[in-house]
């Protein structure tokens, strides 16, 4: 792993609450898990600015979800660790 692609604790913990969470990885669980987990609010903005820097790493990657009529019919975009992410945590926790 290169030192422009290593991950930072941020990532790390992000990357991490993605795959606790599987199928059920899009916005508010996420921030939600990382309270709860890790003890660290972050806002909306500050969420979608690393979830797409670490897309454009090649370490997630997301799909729209269904609509649903708690979100006003507005659609989700589920988040999925790459097998370039998980290899990413592994080099990061081997570091």
């Amino acid at each position: 792993m290169t030192r422009r692609n290593s991950l930072g604790e941020f990532e790390q913990i992000l990357l991490l609450a993605i795959l606790r969470l599987k199928d059920g990885a899009f916005g508010t669980p996420i921030a939600s898990e990382l309270e709860v987990r890790a003890g660290r609010a972050v806002s909306r903005g500050a969420l979608y600015s690393s979830l797409d820097r670490l897309e454009k790493k090649g370490y997630l990657r997301w799909e729209i979800g269904a609509a649903s009529s708690e979100r006003g019919g507005q659609p989700k975009r589920c988040f999925e660790v790459t097998p370039a992410g998980v290899d990413a945590l592994q080099q990061a926790h081997e570091a």
